[in-house]
């Protein structure tokens, strides 16, 4: 399956195709995707101006790890980013495994290498849903799942060998689960539902309002009733649990949602791409200045939960930035899926 963004600007108009996995796509459909997709992105990005920055994040949890090793290839398809565990770590996953990045380093699962897809970082760990990765012996696709010890394993939530979730978002410390369900199943009927109890139950939301395909979703870290998400139309917010939804943006295709306690963070497309941070107490938005991008647009963005003035973002044409000032300067990490060095 694929995900399309229509960026449209009074000077110019671009597709970019996301890659994505539908239930039971092949590794050779899964190839010709990406290379459907190469041949769409228009790759015009200028060399951008950044400056290197120190991080201290205390003690190197992951490169202690027996589990990880050092990783030094290229990192495409980024499917979502963020501080999995609270740890001062930024983990990636991607379609061969989770790649993290701690004190300056890279590293890699051994083994285990799914393709996540809904990846979405939690106090505890994470929760996902994707494909499971070669050797991996676990149903296709994968459902809904969450691991608590840094991808070692997956615990099962729901709807195992039924469905895959693209789109998905879970609170950070409340755990509460927005997915929508691209593919009927057994369990869900195809729509936007909501979970408060690790998928026992669903609930399920009227999309009727959102002007278009639903692509990223994020939930408040302490409010489970307070979700966001973008469409083509632009980014929504509800602090009702879905009951209703504010359009926070006027002629901008939405891309990318992340909630901290006080604030939504989002990443917009109009003329050019966007970075907001919207206070969710006054209403009010500030401009986050970006670093040199074009034909290109902030696709993943994450805050760190022990140190707000860390900010990391992807690309969609595969750049990763990290900020370790509110984004008054921006590291380049990795440049079109290879990583910097």
């Amino acid at each position: 399956m694929k995900k399309g963004l229509f960026f449209i600007g009074a000077a110019m108009s671009l597709t970019l195709l996301l890659s994505g996995c539908g239930n039971g796509d092949s590794a050779k459909e899964e190839a010709e995707t990406e290379t459907s997709n190469e041949q769409v992105i228009v790759e015009d990005n200028e060399e951008k101006e950044t400056v290197d920055i120190e991080t201290d994040n205390g003690s190197q949890v992951i490169a202690a790890h027996d589990f990880y090793e050092p990783f030094t290839g290229n990192m495409d398809h980024i499917h979502g980013i963020g501080y999995a565990g609270n740890q001062n770590a930024i983990f990636f996953a991607a379609h061969d495994g989770v790649k993290v990045y701690e004190n300056g380093e890279w590293f890699k699962t051994k083994d285990f290498n799914n393709d996540y897809m809904g990846f979405t970082p939690v106090d505890k760990g994470f929760y996902t849903s994707g494909h499971p990765g070669a050797g991996v012996n676990l149903p296709n696709p994968l459902g809904l799942k969450r691991s608590y010890d840094d991808g070692q394993t997956l615990e099962d939530l729901a709807m195992e060998g039924q469905s895959d979730f693209h789109a998905m978002g879970v609170g950070y410390y409340n755990h509460a689960i927005y997915l929508l369900n691209e593919y009927q199943n057994p369990t869900l009927d195809l729509g936007f539902f909501v979970s408060k109890d690790d998928g026992q139950t669903w609930n399920e939301i009227s999309t009727a309002d959102l002007g278009g395909h639903i692509l990223n979703i994020a939930v408040h870290p302490t409010n489970e009733d307070t979700v966001a998400l973008t469409t083509e139309a632009g980014v929504y917010l509800s602090e009702d649990a879905g009951e209703s939804f504010t359009l926070l943006t006027t002629n901008k295709q939405g891309i990318s949602v992340h909630f901290s306690e006080d604030t939504l963070w989002y990443g917009a497309y109009g003329n050019e791409p966007e970075l907001i941070k919207y206070s969710l107490e006054s209403g009010s938005g500030e401009e986050i200045a970006l670093p040199k991008m074009k034909q290109d647009a902030v696709m993943y963005f994450a805050q760190n939960p022990q140190n707000e003035a860390e900010l990391v973002f992807s690309t969609i044409n595969g750049d990763v930035y990290l900020s370790n000032n509110q984004g008054e300067t921006w590291q380049l990490l990795v440049k079109q899926g290879k990583l910097q060095d």
